[in-house]
């Protein structure tokens, strides 16, 4: 290895975030004392100076100290200091050349500094074959697409790379303008060989070009947008411009528009005070960003919501009597209800504590009586369905810190009526649910709280609103899915289903008419007599409201539109036997086919929410080891009755000539059959009995009849609910003869005279009466 031409004891200046390449030119500025004595130590070696970024083999990069292990072995570059610039500000400036890489082999100490011998890190020499060229020309494109990436100029980049010639000189230019890691650029100057060193600032090369690009492309979006928004702001103050010319803008119309909004809203002091500061931000705010819209969207709210606003009531009761006998047929009891209730709300002049709650079945006018008190009062009506709500934010509305976030519905609601004092109707309040976003029922107590109302807070609106005013209605089909909180909260009216004659009376005056009008149709283009509706009501509609009677006179009213329509002659006639061709065939008879005359047979009047029905009990008894089998979806409740009648059943057996241990030699299996439909009620224990009897003496009922009541264990018959349902099912189903509680006889009396006279109750306060009744007071052969 031939001597190098530059001295190898140089003084060493330490680089900290650069490396200079040989045929390079760098600018440094040298600041500190021991650099500046590095300066005048390389003046003494002929302008010479050894420039390093990494440390040796026992140390890490950095700037090093005065011991040999933190530079032995340090790879660095020999440089010329072409030009020593003094600045203002007592800094040097000096321009170097890379000559040639160096590694130091050892470490000498000096009075100015740090002095190192060098040798000279010779590259291989090879000469630059054809399967090189490849590589040379697309590593060119990488840089020159990196250069110009960075806002060079094409033709400037690619002159500089088509002039470097050499594969070993193209990297190391390529590599000191990547901006690499101090350890990487050690580790690209190590290697010798040239093609080595190109595929290695190559893959360095294609990582920094994927940074760039991307670094690009964001900047182009972000250029992009910003000019975008210029743009729309500009075309904006210039239609501000025109529109000031032309008088029709005004920089205060949006502030002055909204001061006078909302003085004249007659909010709550709380409110106003709250307005006016959102106000005030909407005035600090860009007119065109999003955030002052959703201000502009709240202060709305505030401004409509009907804060002093109320429709004056109209307490007459003669004349809410009229609306009400004319609206609903019968109901007399909730009427008298209606009016004593409009009657203290006339004379208290207020309706703090007055929330009713409407129960009873589908389809016996609960919504069109609340319709009915609204028009009474001469209040807006509002209808809120609660079926299937499952989100408190329903009720309470969303804080705005939510994205499209909205008041709840008992806000919109009064918005929507426009009046602080509308009537509210919460329909199907049973049918509320609950999941992991809230329960609504919870958000409901405070609603129709009369203690807590008055001061109500929706989450959106975030002030107080008085609901003290507003007359909240709730309907339901049953008591029994709501929290007995709110229960309590609520006056609770209970109506019950229509008998035949109701029905019909109810079809006549208000569901024939009513669809006669829905279907462009005059009273004289449908005849139908009150036989045919009657045969309408007990053979197509067996219900307790009358929903399904409604569908079917529709039904009746499109046949007689399309007859008119096919050019017939009016009027359309329905006769009873004719029934079957319109509407197809009715409903099954019940009392027949839930009836046969077989041992183990029963029935039982049972109470839904959809109203009275009959159900058939079967009992049977077999050989086996005294196993009870309950089948037919039964409840717990019905399945202890089960269990009761049997333990009964067994304190008799000498009563009714059954062998006292005959509860070890036979299996019971008591059904009820439609299984897929759950059942269970306090009121089928008499049924369970008398069918558990007729199985063991294997003697029937007798004639239909139904029974309904709980039993104890030691036979007492105990009073049950929902008797009226029960009494219109029964007669519904031909039935005429029905077992009740002695304690119900009281319910009988409130029947209609007609039902009484068709199905006789008889009262039993023990079931040895019942079963005396259907079996004879004679003994019965005992079971084999």
């Amino acid at each position: 290895m031939s001597k190098p031409s530059w001295p190898t004891n140089l003084p060493v200046l330490p680089l900290r975030h650069t490396m200079l390449f040989p045929a390079m030119i760098l600018p440094l500025f040298l600041s500190e004392a021991n650099e500046k004595a590095v300066l005048a130590e390389a003046e003494k070696t002929g302008r010479y100076i050894f420039l390093a970024t990494c440390c040796g083999e026992d140390s890490t990069c950095g700037r090093g100290g005065p011991g040999e292990p933190s530079w032995k072995g340090a790879l660095g570059c020999v440089a010329l200091i072409l030009k020593t610039t003094l600045l203002e500000d007592g800094r040097i400036k000096i321009l170097v050349q890379g000559i040639a890489k160096a590694r130091v082999l050892s470490v000498m100490a000096s009075s100015s500094g740090l002095m190192v011998r060098l040798e000279p890190l010779v590259e291989t020499d090879m000469p630059l074959d054809a399967s090189l060229l490849p590589l040379l020309s697309r590593v060119r494109q990488m840089g020159l697409k990196l250069f110009t990436l960075r806002g060079m100029h094409a033709a400037d980049a690619e002159a500089v790379l088509h002039g470097i010639a050499s594969a070993g000189r193209l990297a190391d230019f390529l590599a000191m303008n990547l901006h690499l890691d101090p350890h990487e650029c050690c580790r690209l100057m190590g290697l010798v060989d040239p093609s080595e060193r190109l595929r290695a600032v190559a893959e360095a090369l294609g990582e920094e070009l994927q940074k760039a690009e991307v670094q690009q492309e964001i900047e182009s979006e972000a250029e992009t947008a910003l000019r975008r928004r210029q743009r729309e702001r500009y075309l904006r103050e210039q239609l501000k411009a025109i529109r000031r010319e032309l008088g029709e803008w005004d920089e205060n119309k949006e502030e002055w528009v909204y001061r006078e909004k909302i003085r004249a809203a007659g909010m709550s002091p709380e409110a106003f005070q709250v307005a006016m500061r959102e106000l005030d931000r909407l005035l600090m705010m860009q007119s065109d960003s999003a955030e002052a819209s959703l201000v502009r969207t709240y202060l709305d709210w505030l401004i409509e919501m009907p804060w002093r606003r109320t429709t004056e009531d109209r307490l007459d009761l003669a004349e809410a009597a009229k609306v009400l006998d004319a609206d609903h047929h019968d109901m007399e009891t909730i009427k008298e209800h209606i009016l004593d209730f409009l009657g203290a709300c006339s004379l208290k002049g207020s309706l703090k504590g007055s929330i009713l709650c409407l129960v009873g079945p589908p389809g016996v006018g609960k919504t069109s009586l609340g319709r009915s008190i609204a028009k009474a009062m001469g209040r807006r009506f509002v209808r809120l369905s609660l079926g299937g709500v499952r989100d408190e934010a329903e009720i309470r509305g969303h804080r705005r810190t939510y994205l499209g976030a909205l008041p709840g519905r008992i806000i919109q609601g009064l918005r929507y009526a426009g009046t602080k004092n509308p009537v509210f109707m919460l329909d199907e309040i049973d049918k509320i649910g609950s999941d992991a976003r809230g329960d609504p029922a919870a958000a409901l107590l405070e609603v129709l709280d009369p203690e807590q109302n008055k001061a109500f807070s929706d989450h959106y609106l975030n002030v107080a609103f008085d609901l003290s005013q507003v007359l909240f209605i709730a309907t339901a089909n049953s008591l029994e899915h709501v929290p007995p909180a709110l229960v309590d909260r609520m006056e609770v009216l209970t109506l019950t289903g229509y008998t035949d004659r109701e029905k019909l009376v109810i079809a006549k005056s208000y569901l024939l008419p009513r669809q006669l009008e829905e279907h462009g149709l005059q009273p004289e283009d449908l005849a139908l007599s009150d036989s045919t509706l009657m045969a309408l009501v007990r053979r197509y509609t067996r219900e307790s409201g009358v929903r399904q009677l409604e569908r079917a006179i529709g039904t009746l009213c499109r046949k007689a539109a399309r007859h008119r329509a096919e050019g017939g002659r009016a009027p359309f006639r329905v006769f009873v036997k004719n029934l079957e061709r319109l509407l197809g065939p009715p409903l099954k008879d019940l009392s027949s086919q839930q009836f046969p005359s077989i041992p183990g047979v029963a029935l039982a009047l049972a109470w839904t929410p959809h109203g009275g029905e009959v159900l058939r009990i079967e009992a049977a008894v077999m050989t086996g080891k005294g196993a009870v089998v309950l089948t037919g979806h039964l409840g717990t409740i019905m399945k202890e009755s089960a269990q009761a009648a049997l333990s009964f059943i067994r304190t008799r057996a000498g009563r009714w000539g059954l062998p006292s241990d005959f509860h070890e030699k036979m299996d019971v299996h008591i059904h009820v059959p439609a299984g897929a439909v759950p059942k269970d009620g306090p009121s089928a224990g008499m049924a369970l009995c008398a069918a558990l009897v007729s199985a063991l003496l294997q003697k029937p009922l007798g004639k239909p009849c139904a029974m309904t009541g709980e039993i104890s264990l030691l036979g007492d018959v105990l009073p049950v609910g929902g008797f009226r349902e029960k009494a219109l099912a029964a007669a519904r189903s031909g039935l005429r003869l029905v077992f009740v509680p002695q304690g119900n006889m009281d319910d009988v009396a409130q029947l209609p005279a007609y039902v009484t006279r068709a199905v006789n109750f008889i009262p039993s306060s023990h079931m040895d009466q019942v079963l005396e009744h259907l079996f004879g007071a004679d003994k019965g052969a005992a079971c084999a």
